[in-house]
């Protein structure tokens, strides 16, 4: 069975131990290929808001899950959070995480999102400080901007795509110019990176070995 994975209020095995992934339109293209990077020996959660109309609630993470080397699912209210597991947001309403565990809300829209990005980056950021990884993919408008100053600020690790690439580019871009993304790249590229940041940290901490 699976370890459940700890907030940073308490312990915790691994240097990063979550990954917030934010994206809008144009933003399924880059999911698939970030997600189907990971093999299936990543061992970080990884939680995923997309910007959705409420017609695919019940197949979007299906169509994630294709070809993916990780379980892919719905996130549901107050399931604790394990290690190794794609967790997508249903549409709708924001996800964010709390203790450790998933939490949904229908609070009011941020910016004129449901879900928003923002509110995910900014509560893994409050939870998991430096010890998380944030990365905002293509999509129109700035969401993503202010959770990525968050992330950066509590001394997580941000990407953005590379707006030369993304489908629509207005979000990685508006990302970049906070000044606090430490990486640009492909998205194909993105999952690799985040595999061998994870690899590195986890060799690096012994409490990884114990």
């Amino acid at each position: 069975m699976s370890t459940l994975v700890p907030s940073r209020s308490g312990s915790a095995s691994y240097v990063y131990d979550v990954v917030a992934v934010g994206a809008s339109a144009g933003g399924l293209h880059s999911l698939g290929a970030l997600i189907e990077a990971f093999p299936g020996s990543f061992r970080c959660p990884v939680l995923v808001v997309q910007h959705l109309s409420p017609e695919y609630k019940s197949i979007f993470a299906e169509i994630l899950g294709r070809g993916a080397g990780l379980p892919v699912q719905q996130a549901v209210d107050r399931e604790k959070m394990h290690p190794g597991v794609v967790y997508v947001g249903p549409p709708a309403v924001h996800l964010v995480v709390e203790k450790g565990a998933i939490r949904l809300r229908s609070t009011p829209l941020v910016k004129f999102q449901r879900p928003s990005i923002n509110m995910l980056f900014e509560s893994v950021a409050a939870e998991y400080g430096n010890h998380a990884i944030a990365v905002v993919l293509s999509g129109s408008g700035s969401d993503g901007a202010d959770g990525t100053r968050n992330i950066k600020s509590a001394g997580g690790y941000t990407i953005a795509e590379d707006p030369a690439t993304a489908g629509f580019n207005a979000m990685p871009k508006a990302a970049i110019a906070t000044g606090c993304v430490d990486k640009v790249l492909e998205s194909h590229e993105i999952g690799k990176l985040i595999f061998e940041l994870c690899q590195l940290r986890q060799s690096l901490d012994p409490i990884a070995h114990g």
